[in-house]
């Protein structure tokens, strides 16, 4: 391949780019705007689907290294009504195809895959421009920059490289999660965990939800989902922890204890994540040298697709760029093609209150009819 390549950003998607290029022999670098691998926590679980997620990490050749990550038996899911009436359950027999993985771990045994000194780490972008025939110069905080015949961005939602070729930003998407632990819970808070099971809980009512999964040592790391403007939350004090957890669990009264202890309970200060979204369909014409992948490409709301997503965009450039080594826009052309066909089908908008009624309704009949 005659072209450089330098991806920005070193999540899951441009770490599985990085890895595909280098087992076919094309020199690429990553910048990244962390100041080192551990500079802040990767978050919790992911579960890794077969369809999709699985399939960059065999691109990767990483498919044992894998496996020796996953957390037996955390497929496992059960749905509870808000009063802790169990509406479905569902063990983990080994063979549902979405294992549940740290998304840390996952992130390391790709940087581990890669040559020594291919990400650079603490390069934060303020800004990418195009010089023409292709190449586009990137600058960096630190006041260095990069020519590059070939840019990715695979730098989420509020890429820098997005702008080469989109005008979109992301909007609100009229939810908000805020995150809690609990700590050792089969012994502290032995209620909450026989609610939560072996792998992941759903409760839920209309603008109202409860998530939950089972880490390890007993830790169960929840997701509480609002459905608010940004101002409702804008009134909370997060940094106040006692006074927004009470405020928080106000909104879940009636709600089962052992549901509510996710919020009343939580080790620590509670954190606020609001949700963001690129409009469902987002694409972009052609542009001579550069691309998207990931949250930089088709931001959603959470669905359990997105990293999934994000690392089957990387396996797959990668495998065209490798199959094209003379005509990079061949192989972005063919990448972004399949790429927007596969977003449109799998990452569409949050499933909405209706259908998640609806299901939860279905659920409650099959428990009353046995």
């Amino acid at each position: 391949m005659t072209h450089d390549v330098t991806i920005i950003g070193a999540g899951l998607g441009g770490l599985a780019l990085a890895r595909v290029l280098h087992l076919h022999g094309i020199p690429v670098t990553v910048h990244e705007a962390e100041a080192s691998p551990a500079d802040r926590s990767q978050g919790g679980l992911l579960d890794i689907h077969d369809y999709n997620g699985q399939l960059a990490v065999e691109a990767a050749g990483l498919m044992e290294e894998f496996r020796g990550l996953v957390l037996e038996g955390h497929e496992a899911m059960r749905v509870l009504d808000p009063d802790g009436t169990l509406l479905y359950e569902q063990a983990d027999d080994g063979t549902g195809g979405r294992p549940e993985v740290y998304r840390g771990e996952l992130r390391q045994i790709l940087l581990d895959s890669l040559p020594p000194g291919t990400v650079h780490w603490g390069h934060k972008v303020t800004g990418a421009r195009a010089l023409g025939d292709g190449r586009h110069e990137v600058t960096f905080a630190d006041g260095t920059g990069v020519v590059t015949g070939l840019l990715v961005g695979a730098d989420g939602a509020w890429s820098r490289i997005r702008p080469l070729l989109s005008p979109a930003t992301p909007e609100y998407s009229g939810k908000s999660v805020v995150e809690t632990y609990l700590y050792e819970a089969d012994t502290r808070h032995p209620a909450t965990a026989k609610a939560v099971g072996d792998g992941m809980m759903i409760s839920f009512k209309p603008g109202r939800e409860l998530f939950a999964h089972r880490e390890r040592g007993g830790t169960l790391h929840a997701y509480i989902g609002l459905a608010e403007p940004p101002e409702w939350f804008d009134a909370i004090d997060f940094t106040d922890a006692a006074a927004a957890t009470a405020r928080i669990a106000k909104e879940y009264d009636g709600w089962a204890p052992e549901l509510t202890a996710l919020i009343t309970e939580a080790d620590g200060t509670p954190v606020l994540r609001p949700l963001f979204t690129l409009p469902v369909g987002h694409r972009w014409d052609r542009a001579p040298g550069v691309t998207l992948l990931g949250d930089a490409a088709h931001l959603a709301p959470p669905n359990g697709e997105g990293a999934n997503l994000a690392m089957l965009d990387g396996a797959e450039l990668g495998r065209a760029l490798a199959a094209h080594p003379e005509d990079v826009e061949a192989a972005l052309s063919a990448y972004e093609e399949t790429m927007f066909v596969r977003t449109a089908e799998t990452h569409g908008p949050d499933i909405d209150d209706h259908a998640m009624q609806e299901m939860l309704d279905e659920l409650t009949r099959q428990k009353q009819s046995g």
